[in-house]
């Protein structure tokens, strides 16, 4: 294993779609130097005057060969690319000696790629948006209050719920509008869903069938499972002696989306990876969120505690934002907590090797602070009224 490599000081920023937001403006504060790669340099050259960055970061085209040429050790590469394609950007990082950053979950590909990594000093900063991402920092901040409160050694059963989703400010027929890349929304829901329901481990095939109603601050809302919940039970740190009663990760929607989408499930069961790429650019094209709408993000997250020798305790977070003229709601939610990660791995508070967003109480105390001082404001309550993070 060799030392972690030095940042360089310049982030090249990889793709600049629906998530890309003001997390770029701020790194183009604190980084020596910022690249934009995008489809095309004009795309590029666009892209930065939407966001008023012309002559803050250099425009680009984006080939992964072209990128490769320009990587010298210590730079960071950032990728907003979809997460099929983070893994070529990985390994040109690993043979080059430079850090890679994203905010999507850690994919095998990935993965296998992290002892290598960490061999050439690179660090690899994964799940680092919002979902994943702000929901890790909610639960950790969570968990470790009611450790606390209850005790880790202590007989207990808890219920844990992380619902999150974009969704229109004012709600359309359609009930939902594309804030983020249309065919990662239906490959979502293609996917298995595992999690714990009644004590017991259960796996939804069509996680849209688990559709249930939920209440978010006396709002109606509906939820369902998304991916596999039940390695997060480790990764959040829930103690050995606590019984999972319920344990859910999953995906929030406005009220009556089920029965608007019934048409889509339809060509979900039936339709293959072709015909599901193409469902995908049918629906943005027909339900976009255009220049005049405004998105909305909600991601609530609690926790519930009830020991055997009655101590009781809950809390939950909730994040509530709506979108304006500068900048839509997902975007400002994925792409500041992606930059900040990048600031710390800048400033070589990053190890080598696999990070997520928050993996310690510490950790999570210390990025919700910033974030909210940054712009992403959320609720804390633990029992009661609001208290600060």
């Amino acid at each position: 294993m060799t030392d972690r490599v030095p940042a360089s000081g310049t982030v090249h920023w990889v793709g600049a779609g629906l998530s890309t937001g003001s997390g770029l403006a701020t790194l183009c504060e604190h980084a020596d130097r910022v690249r934009l790669w995008h489809r095309t340099e004009e795309r590029a050259a666009d892209a930065l005057g939407r966001l008023g960055l012309t002559g803050r970061a250099e425009p680009r085209a984006f080939t992964l060969r072209a990128l490769t040429a320009e990587l010298a050790p210590g730079d960071v590469v950032v990728s907003m690319l979809p997460a099929g394609e983070h893994a070529p950007l990985l390994a040109a990082c690993v043979a080059e000696r430079a850090h890679f950053a994203c905010s999507s979950y850690v994919s095998d590909a990935v993965l296998e790629q992290v002892p290598a990594a960490v061999d050439a000093g690179v660090v690899v900063l994964t799940e680092a948006g919002l979902d994943p991402g702000i929901d890790h920092l909610f639960a950790h901040a969570l968990v470790a209050r009611a450790r606390a409160a209850v005790g880790d050694g202590t007989p207990a059963s808890y219920h844990f719920t992380s619902y999150c989703g974009g969704i229109p400010a004012a709600a359309d027929d359609f009930r939902y509008r594309f804030s983020w890349a249309p065919l990662g929304v239906l490959n979502a829901l293609r996917s298995p869903a595992r999690y714990v329901e009644g004590g017991t481990e259960t796996t939804a095939g069509r996680p849209w069938e688990a559709t249930r109603a939920h209440l978010v601050d006396g709002e109606a809302f509906e939820v369902y499972p998304n991916r596999d919940s039940v390695p997060f039970v480790e990764q959040y740190g829930l103690p050995a002696a606590w019984q999972a009663r319920t344990f859910v990760r999953g995906t929030l929607r406005l009220g009556g989306w089920r029965r608007a989408w019934e048409p889509v499930f339809e060509e979900l069961k039936a339709g293959d990876d072709t015909r599901i790429a193409s469902l995908a650019r049918e629906l943005a094209a027909a339900h976009p969120m255009t220049d005049t709408d405004r998105d909305r993000v909600v991601l609530a997250v609690s926790l519930a505690v009830r020991a055997r020798n009655g101590t009781s305790w809950s809390g939950s977070c909730l994040l509530d934002m709506v979108g304006d003229a500068e900048e839509s709601a997902m975007a400002r939610c994925v792409s500041r907590p992606l930059a900040l990660g990048v600031r710390h791995l800048l400033d070589g508070s990053l190890p080598a090797g696999l990070n997520r967003a928050a993996e310690t109480e510490e950790r999570s105390r210390e990025w919700l602070g910033e974030l909210a001082r940054e712009g992403v404001p959320f609720t804390l309550r633990v029992d009661g009224p609001p208290v600060s993070p």
